[in-house]
């Protein structure tokens, strides 16, 4: 078969028309100019170094809270306290500086990988160069294959199709012919081609008229400079910071006005509630979180997804909505014959053997319709030879071959199903042929029509024997046997269906957001085994009101002939609703969406812009993938979680305790830096917590912030640690009749003992027996508790003011911490019962 022969010539420049353009093009050093005036071809936005990516870790609300506590106790003396927080700051911040910079990095690696290039016509020849370095005036070269560089007009074209998918939705190629300069310029135009389509079929010549932010989707690019909304992520940090804030505030000012009544030294009062104040803001979150993050970063880097932000990952855990593109996300973006069927609808290998007959001696339009047939279809029988051919003119909207075997001679026509029919007056059904009368044409008409509104693209095929000629003209296309159809579908992408399955089942319903019509998105919905519903059209969000948006997109699956505009709008509405909103595109019309959405996810060879809007990047085009980061988001979450239930509870009951104690003791309960030492050690603990197991149970549905939550549970657990702790001071006072610094030195060890280990029981939601603790946390929980009990009797104990404890009180500390776990547990099925249950609005 000639047919790669044939393809290839195509493809290639034809003499005397690529090589001799119709004007001479620009210079190297003309271009350069231009360039200056015009910037490069690109819309991505430049990324930021690493000092910026510093910068932006600075922005961290509970970073600032522990830069200003640092910098204070330094101005007061306490040194040791303000280098413990630096330190811990410093530690946060490059790791998570870091990690973001690494992440930047292979992203730009990722879009070197992939540079575009295009033929342009420099310096009188033509020469490959990078598509950034296009300017308006350049002549640039268009084939098969290629990805159109920058907005241009065309000069030349011949048999010249283009995939627009990416930037209408709309999967079926286009014709595109020379137009008037004065001619319309709208993505309908037939004379203009337009950066992020691709070139089906055929050759053109085509001069430049715009490139980067000036191209069509120039609106898109700039409003992709501006600052996205807030994430889930983001959201759920200021508002918890917000409470650290507001405790933090309320404890200092009541030990202040303690001191005061109580005529305390001033100094020693406004260092006992500095410590105070740092003790209850929980200051590994930030470096907790970041290595939450950074860990299923990896885990996800080994299945070649690219996480481009990290915040992204606990975003995708939040998730409570995922909004897709169809076209090149849910299917392939090419075509696939879908079917083969005689006159009547019924299936007909026959009709499939004439259309690769046809498709298989054409040498004018190459469709990617026939490339479709010529690779899903049977080959034809052997011994047929090409006479003449009837080329394709797209006000006919048919073309036929001439074929030839043993004297034998058929004239072949395939084309639109309204072209072809008119032009027949017999049928196939079956092994027989029939009079093509009223109610058999009917029939063959509900039968394409059928296939239409299951979103299919469909071609008649039909033939006739004819006589010896020299050449055929399309009067031969006459008199014709109706053969059959043979339908064409934009296939899924593979697994595509099973994981919108497993998707639904973990509580992420689908919605679809398409250009292409309401016919196709509900085929591919029912191949996705998704009920669409009712479909909504662009049509009927123009004028709309935003609550209104809202409302209506709650309870909408579909949305067809959408604008890029309209697909935006529907993301803003249901981030309105509270709902945590992850969109999936990979075109120019997807970047808008991408940008504003809470989880912006795209693939590797997806647009430029695309990718650039994006912050997970799938180099692989499996949806797997994205399931799997959802449970990675999901995991990353219960951790942090597991972190502030435990710090903001038993630090508030701490805190409580302090200020309880500094009213009735004659002394300060705690040193500021025994408090500050006690925090340290507590938190060195829960550094592990990232590489906790998590209960598949809390994997099930989307988790999402909830600072009354937090606010509830540090309320509601906070005070049975100042019960136990007020326990302490009454055992020490009256029992161990306890000087100052006995006092100092057997609450520090209790504390430490009791909101250390309960992280045994807050970190399952179930019985702590039955959950098993990652070996790294079991290690880290059972140190800190052993340096606690050792740390009296070191040389590190006159520093901090610790003494030795008698026997007894450790008797008494067996007790009190098995009883305060069991307390805890007992307390806390009624928490987490709020935990377990998704955080989501009610819908629609």
């Amino acid at each position: 078969m000639e047919l790669p022969t044939r393809l290839a010539a195509s493809a290639a420049p034809r003499p005397g028309r690529a090589a001799d353009p119709p004007c001479a093009g620009l210079s190297d050093a003309e271009a350069v100019r231009r360039r200056a005036r015009y910037g490069p071809n690109e819309f991505h936005r430049t990324g930021s170094g690493l000092l910026a990516t510093v910068a932006g870790a600075f922005a961290n609300p509970l970073v600032a809270i522990l830069i200003a506590a640092a910098v204070t106790s330094g101005v007061l003396g306490d040194v040791l306290g303000a280098l413990i927080i630096a330190v811990i700051v410093l530690l946060s911040l490059v790791l998570n500086a870091t990690l973001g910079f690494r992440s930047q990095r292979a992203a730009e690696r990722l879009r070197a990988e992939i540079t575009p290039m295009a033929t342009v016509h420099r310096d009188g020849r033509w020469q490959e160069r990078p598509r950034r370095e296009l300017v308006p005036g350049d002549l640039i070269r268009l084939s098969a294959g290629d990805r159109i560089p920058a907005d241009a007009r065309l000069l030349e074209a011949r048999d010249f199709h283009v995939q627009q998918a990416a930037l209408t939705g709309e999967s079926i190629p286009v014709e595109k012919e020379p137009a008037p300069a004065d001619a319309d310029a709208g993505p309908a135009a037939k004379g203009r081609v337009f950066l992020g389509s691709s070139v089906v079929a055929g050759t053109a010549v085509a001069e430049v008229v715009a490139t980067g932010a000036a191209t069509a989707f120039g609106e898109v690019a700039a409003r992709l400079g501006e600052r996205p909304p807030s994430t889930e992520f983001e959201r759920g940090l200021k508002d918890f910071a917000g409470l650290i804030m507001r405790t933090v505030v309320m404890l200092v000012l009541l030990v202040l006005l303690v001191g005061v009544v109580l005529h305390r030294p001033p100094l020693q009062t406004l260092l006992f509630a500095l410590a105070l104040a740092v003790g209850l803001t929980p200051e590994f979150m930030p470096m907790i979180t970041t290595v939450t993050l950074a860990r299923g970063a990896v885990r996800m880097a080994r299945r070649r997804v690219i996480v481009r932000h990290l915040a992204a990952i606990e975003d995708f855990g939040s998730m409570t909505v995922l909004l897709s593109d169809k076209t090149g996300t849910l299917t392939r973006g090419d075509t696939a014959v879908d079917g083969s069927w005689d006159a009547s609808g019924e299936p007909s290998s026959r009709v499939a053997q004439l259309a690769v007959l046809n498709a298989m001696f054409e040498t004018g339009t190459r469709s990617p319709l026939d490339a479709a047939i010529l690779r899903d279809c049977p080959p034809a029988p052997p011994g047929w030879s090409k006479l003449d051919e009837i080329p394709l003119d797209f006000e006919r909207r048919r073309m036929s071959i001439v074929v030839e075997r043993d004297g034998e001679r058929w004239i072949v026509t395939k084309g639109a199903p309204e072209s072809v029919l008119p032009a027949c007056v017999q049928c196939e059904l079956g092994e027989g042929t029939f009079l093509l009368d009223a109610s058999r044409r009917n029939e063959s008409e509900r039968a394409y029509q059928a296939m239409g509104e299951r979103g299919l693209r469909v071609l008649a095929i039909a033939w006739r024997p004819v006589d010896a000629r020299t050449r055929y003209a399309a009067t031969a296309e006459t008199g014709l046997v109706l053969a059959g159809f043979v339908s064409f579908a934009d296939p899924l992408m593979p697994g595509v269906a099973p994981a919108l399955q497993a998707l639904a089942a973990d509580g992420i319903p689908l919605k679809i957001l398409t250009g292409d019509n309401p016919r196709v998105a509900r085929h591919v919905c029912a191949q996705a085994g998704l009920d669409p519903g009712e479909v909504v059209t662009g049509d009927a969000l123009r004028g709309m009101s935003e609550t209104a948006l809202g409302l209506l997109a709650a309870r909408t699956r579909v949305f067809a002939l959408v604008t890029p505009e309209q697909k935006r709008r529907i993301v803003m509405a249901l981030k309105a609703r509270s709902e945590v909103v992850g969109f999936l595109g990979d075109g120019v019309n997807d970047a808008p969406s991408l940008h504003a959405a809470d989880v912006g996810i795209s693939v590797a060879d997806a647009v430029d812009i695309a990718r650039d809007s994006a912050d997970i990047l799938l180099r692989e085009r499996n949806l797997e993938v994205l399931h799997a980061g959802v449970i990675e988001g999901r995991r990353a979450f219960a951790n942090v979680m597991k972190y502030l239930f435990m710090g903001t509870s038993s630090n508030f009951g701490n805190m409580f305790s302090m200020v309880v104690g500094a009213l009735v003791l004659p002394f300060l309960p705690m040193l500021p830096s025994q408090i500050l030492l006690n925090n340290f050690l507590y938190d060195l603990a829960q550094t592990t917590i990232p590489s906790d197991n998590v209960d598949q149970a809390q994997l099930r549905g989307p988790q999402r912030w909830s600072v009354p939550l937090i606010r509830r549970f540090m309320y509601g657990i906070g005070p049975v640690s100042s019960l136990y702790d007020l326990l302490t001071f009454y055992v020490l006072i009256r029992w161990l009749h306890a000087t100052a610094e006995t006092f100092h030195t057997g609450w520090f060890i209790e504390s430490l003992a009791t909101q250390t280990l309960v992280v045994f029981v807050i970190r399952t939601r179930g019985n702590p027996l039955r959950s098993r603790p990652a070996a790294l946390l079991v290690a880290s929980v059972s140190l800190v508790v052993a340096a606690g009990l050792v740390l009296p009797w070191t040389p590190l104990a006159a520093m901090f003011g610790f003494v030795p404890l008698p026997p007894a009180f450790f008797a008494f500390l067996a007790v009190a911490t098995g009883s305060y776990l069991l307390l805890v547990q007992a307390l806390k099925k009624r928490f987490m019962r709020a935990v377990a249950a998704p955080r989501t609005p009610p819908r629609a």
